[in-house]
């Protein structure tokens, strides 16, 4: 079985790498590394698998998993620059795959081992990421 929890937050962020010069980052990121910084409204998906418990029927109580992704991840990020206010993108590019990849290792310590867990991040209405651990 799988459950799934949406939760949205509003974030600005620069991708581009300090090692390269500010052409070869306008070169390979366009827009994406104005110096200025860009946001978006993202979108993020929690999916939790494993079996339902029969003493609450549940695979994973919405209510506990909703608390930790606000604690977690939503007052972290929301209304942030992830560059700068964000120590989780101090060494790596704050791109949709590094911030789902943050999101999962942020989440993975709360939820049951015993169950498999994934992170879809909606960066814009049409580009998406998703990452499992692996």
């Amino acid at each position: 079985m799988r459950v799934y929890r949406r939760e949205t937050f509003n974030a600005a962020h620069r991708i581009y790498n300090p090692k390269w010069s500010d052409e070869k980052n306008s070169d390979v990121f366009g827009k994406c590394s104005n110096p200025n910084y860009h946001g978006h409204n993202y979108k993020f998906e929690i999916c939790i698998e494993g079996p339902i418990n029969q003493e609450t029927g549940y695979v994973i109580d919405l209510k506990e998993l909703k608390k930790v992704i606000q604690d977690e991840v939503c007052e972290r990020f929301d209304h942030k620059n992830l560059n700068m206010d964000c120590v989780e993108f101090a060494n790596i590019i704050p791109s949709a795959e590094n911030i789902s990849i943050v999101i999962w290792n942020l989440l993975r310590p709360h939820v049951n081992m015993d169950l498999k867990m994934s992170v879809k991040l909606w960066e814009t209405e049409k580009n998406s990421v998703e990452y499992d651990g692996k």
